[in-house]
């Protein structure tokens, strides 16, 4: 899904409380924040492989966690999970998991 084809799509779920780790605060903009949480919110997980995608998919159906991938300008590769009682969404480097 192209990542401007959020502007047309609605929030599928809830984000909950939106947190993140020291790393994705240094290295992210706010607005690269923001439009990956609404990618995100909007069901465009970014980069993840078709099979977590699809997972993705099955788990707003189940009520489990939801797993995004996406890069920053700079080439910075962070993740936005949203746990499953959408309580809370966290913006995080991979290697701060």
């Amino acid at each position: 899904m192209p990542p401007d084809s959020t502007a047309v799509r609605a929030p599928r779920f809830p984000l909950g409380q939106i947190v993140g780790t020291p790393g994705v605060l240094e290295m992210l903009t706010p607005a690269e924040v923001q439009h990956a949480l609404t990618r995100h919110q909007c069901g465009d997980w970014g980069d993840c492989d078709p099979a977590d995608a699809a997972a993705n998919d099955q788990s707003l159906l189940d009520n489990e966690r939801l797993l995004s991938v996406y890069h920053s300008a700079a080439g910075v590769r962070f993740w936005i999970i949203t746990e499953a009682d959408r309580s809370v969404t966290t913006l995080l480097l991979p290697e701060e998991y």
